[in-house]
C-alpha cells in the first residue's frame, strides 16, 4: 500500500474518533506540542496512558479484592486513576 493510502486512512480513522467524541480538544494539544524533535510523541503519550490505566485498574481490583479495604490505598489509585483520565 501507498503513503497516500495510509495517510487517507489515518485521517479518516482520526475523523471517526474526534465524530463519536473518543477524541477532542485536548488530542488536538497534544498534536500541536509533537514536532520534529519529538515525532512520535502523541503515540508515546498514547501508549502511557493506556499502560498506566491498565496498571491502576489492576491496583484497584486489587484493593477491592482485599479482606480487610484499604481506603485510603484505593482513594490514591482512584485519583490516580482520575488525574490520568482528565
Amino acid at each position: 500500500m501507498d503513503r497516500n493510502h495510509w495517510q487517507r486512512q489515518i485521517a479518516f480513522t482520526r475523523k471517526c474518533l474526534f465524530d463519536q467524541g473518543y477524541l477532542d480538544e485536548q488530542f488536538i494539544q497534544l498534536e500541536d506540542l509533537q514536532d520534529d524533535a519529538n515525532p512520535n510523541f502523541v503515540e508515546e503519550i498514547v501508549t502511557l496512558f493506556y499502560s498506566d490505566s491498565a496498571r491502576l485498574i489492576r491496583n484497584i481490583e486489587s484493593a477491592l479484592e482485599s479482606d480487610a479495604l484499604d481506603f485510603a490505598k484505593l482513594d490514591r489509585f482512584m485519583h490516580q486513576f482520575k488525574g490520568s483520565t482528565s
